[in-house]
Parts: C-alpha cells; structure tokens; sequence
C-alpha cells in the first residue's frame, strides 16, 4: 500500500495497454487534460496494490485519494463530474438520459463482443462475433450523419466510448464497407482530435499500422 500512499497527492488509473475500458477512460482523461500517474498493467499478474484496493481486481481502477473507482462507466462519470470543464454530458435531464441510453447499448451491444478479444490469446474475434459487431455498428450509420459527433456538435463521453471500438475495427478484421460514409468521416475528425492521439497506447497506436 506504500506504492499508492505515496501517490496519494495524483491520481492514479490503473489500466491495460490495449483494454477498450482502459482506452476510453485514458480519452476522458486526455480530452480534460487532467494531471495523472497512469500505471500500465502488463501480463495476468496483477500489482499487489491493486488487488488491495480493488476487490473484483479489474481494470481500469482509479485512484483518487481516499476514493477507489472500478468499472469504467462509473470512472468516466465521475471524472466528468470532479472535472466539469469541458463538460462531456449535456446539462438537460432529457438529452443526458438519452446519451446514458446510448453508452448502454453501446456497452452492451459493442463492449460485449470487443471484450472477446481481450481474452483470447491473440487479440481477435471470431468470425461471429466479427459479423454481429459490423452489424450492430453499420446500424447505427445514419445517427453518425446528422451533427460532427454523435448526436451532438460537442465532443461526448458517448463519442470517448464509441471512439476506441472504431479504432480497433481494422485489428477485430472489420471493414465496413458501403454506405459507412458518414462514419468514415466521425472517425476521421476523432481520431485527429489531440485527446484521441494523446490516449492512445504504443501498442493501440500499432492496431492500425
């Protein structure tokens, strides 16, 4: 526990080079340009200090001061709401139920087969979960249209979500195909944001060399 008493006056994320939820709470965290110690978890053995702080010993675990965070959605949340500038959750009660709505199924609908990857041992899906994923994305094509990100003009914790998962489509063997124009495009303006390139790993980085 000395490890983490020392670290006390910075937050600490504990997080996996190339873990979806590890990424997008590194893109909350880059988007907000919020000061922390990032601790890299590398291999099945996880850091004693963790294991004390987190009982499910998962990542990504935050670390803030006295407070301990798991699960990357109450992570996100929370930085968002300790971190207020810019705001990545629309203030109306209606709009924000609909972008919770979204991170979801996102979650559910996404995160779920992605997730797949993470546990097998070479990093890829199999060829059902391939075919599920693009469909359940290209699905979604025409809500990418309307504004520059997704369902709104700013930048969002559901774009912080959305945005790992589209990164890695060429590492799952995706490719979208026709009529993914307009999300051809969000992923061209996210990527190149500073925050994105700022979250991204050396080994995320590779996913798309």
């Amino acid at each position: 526990m000395a490890v983490i008493a020392n670290r006390r006056s910075v937050m600490t994320l504990f997080s996996r080079p190339t873990d979806i939820h590890s990424h997008r709470t590194r893109l909350v965290l880059a988007e907000k340009n919020i000061n922390i110690d990032i601790a890299n978890v590398v291999g099945p053995d996880l850091p004693e200090d963790l294991m004390d702080l987190n009982p499910y010993h998962t990542v990504p675990t935050l670390v803030d001061r006295d407070l301990t965070l798991y699960d990357s959605r109450v992570i996100i949340e929370y930085l968002d709401e300790r971190f207020p500038h810019p705001p990545l959750m629309p203030v109306d009660p209606v709009m924000r139920a609909q972008f919770r709505l979204a991170l979801f199924r996102i979650e559910t609908d996404w995160y779920s087969l992605a997730e797949e990857a993470e546990s097998s041992g070479d990093g890829k899906l199999s060829s059902k979960s391939r075919k599920l994923l693009r469909e359940s994305i290209m699905q979604s094509a025409e809500l990418f249209a309307p504004k520059p990100f997704f369902l709104s003009d700013e930048f969002s914790l559901v774009d912080a979500s959305i945005a790992p998962i589209l990164w890695r489509l060429p590492y799952y063997g995706i490719e979208l195909g026709g009529k993914a124009e307009a999300i051809e495009d969000y992923m061209t303006r996210v990527f190149a944001r500073r925050s994105f390139r700022q979250s991204l790993t050396e080994l995320e980085q590779e996913m798309r060399l």
